[in-house]
C-alpha cells in the first residue's frame, strides 16, 4: 500500500480502475461502479436535523418496536 503515497488523486483513481480491470475485468469493474452514487448534500447535517429530537434511548426503544413486528410477521429476510 505504500505504493499510493505522494500520487495525486488522479493518479488514484487511474490506479483504482486499473487495480478493478485486472480482478474483476473490464464489465465487472464497470458493474462494480455502477453500484455507487456520489450522491448530494451534507450527510452529516442532514443526519443531525433527522435526528434532531432523538435521544439513544428513542431510537432503541423504535428499533425494538420494529423487531418485534417483523417476528410476529415473520419475514425477517427483507
Amino acid at each position: 500500500m505504500s505504493q499510493i503515497t505522494g500520487l495525486t488523486p488522479v493518479e488514484i483513481q487511474k490506479a483504482g480502475w486499473e487495480a478493478l480491470k485486472k480482478k474483476l475485468g473490464l464489465v465487472g469493474a464497470l458493474r462494480f461502479l455502477l453500484q455507487y452514487e456520489k450522491g448530494e448534500g451534507d450527510y452529516t447535517e442532514l443526519r443531525r436535523e433527522l435526528f434532531k429530537d432523538e435521544t439513544v434511548e428513542s431510537l432503541m426503544d423504535r428499533m425494538r418496536k420494529e423487531e418485534k413486528i417483523w417476528d410476529r410477521i415473520g419475514r425477517r429476510d427483507l
